[in-house]
């Protein structure tokens, strides 16, 4: 079984940043694809940023530019740094692997 732990995430004005961590524990062969993706109140689920499990990275229109991915496979963590933050990028974001697995999420509010 895989589990995955989000961190990270809190409260931040306009234009300010925030890195969110995503460490992997569990069965796991090797890291597969992983993805951070975000649930706002009274919106679909968002995928925000990808990397592939050769490293290969997408991100959202919405986010491009703005946000990074990147994993660390000796610490099996996968980040997200989010820069510029607007508003409109507050939600709860979480990770979730290409298998399905995924973890509890951590709160993003992007306020001032």
């Amino acid at each position: 079984q895989v589990q995955m732990v989000e961190s990270g995430g809190g409260l931040v004005e306009p234009g300010g940043s925030l890195r969110l961590s995503c460490v992997v524990s569990g069965n796991i062969g090797s890291l597969s694809g992983m993805g951070w993706y975000r649930q706002a109140p009274e919106k679909q689920r968002e995928l925000v940023a990808h990397i592939s499990s050769v490293g290969m990275t997408n991100y959202a229109e919405s986010v491009r530019g703005r946000f990074t991915i990147t994993r660390d496979l000796k610490k099996k963590k996968v980040d997200l740094q989010m820069n510029r933050l607007k508003p409109e990028d507050t939600a709860v974001y979480f990770c979730r692997n290409d298998a399905g697995d995924r973890g509890q999420g951590t709160h993003v509010t992007v306020s001032s």
